[in-house]
């Protein structure tokens, strides 16, 4: 389900919606390794920001969004060369003027790597504006992820 971003000013009037994922697939070649034969952390970073960045320009254009802050990239298990690495982003909370991306990668089903990111809503001139969107997740495993997105700030 995707909104209509209001028109700024009208926030008390926000588009209430749940939280949408979208996802992308990267195979892993060889120059994407590290010197252990891995996947390099830098490309994995590469990627997951480019995940939390796509989910957030589902919901605000793309030239208002700015990557702000990584919170933790945290790998469990090592990506090896050949593999697809399924990279899932969705916003999971919003402020007045921010959104809060979580993005797992798995590889067969099995999480690879996850952590959360936020994107600030910004004008032209590179000044945060309002976005004017609320998120209210449904599902058990989302009002989690909004709990933990919300301990981030402090």
């Amino acid at each position: 389900m995707f909104c209509m971003v209001l028109p700024w000013g009208e926030e008390e009037n926000k588009p209430i919606m749940d939280v949408i994922s979208l996802t992308t697939h990267h195979l892993v070649k060889s120059e994407d390794l590290n010197h252990h034969g891995t996947l390099y952390a830098g490309r994995s970073a590469e990627w997951f920001v480019e995940t939390g960045f796509t989910a957030a320009a589902s919901l605000c254009s793309p030239e208002h969004i700015l990557c702000v802050k990584i919170h933790g990239m945290e790998f469990s298990r090592p990506v090896q060369l050949g593999e697809i690495v399924v990279f899932t982003g969705k916003i999971i909370l919003t402020g007045r003027t921010s959104l809060v991306a979580y993005v797992n990668a798995s590889v067969r089903g099995q999480t690879a790597l996850e952590g959360f990111l936020t994107f600030v809503n910004v004008d032209l001139q590179g000044k945060p504006q309002p976005h004017g969107i609320q998120i209210e997740p449904i599902s058990e495993n989302d009002k989690a992820l909004q709990e933990k997105a919300r301990t981030l700030k402090k």
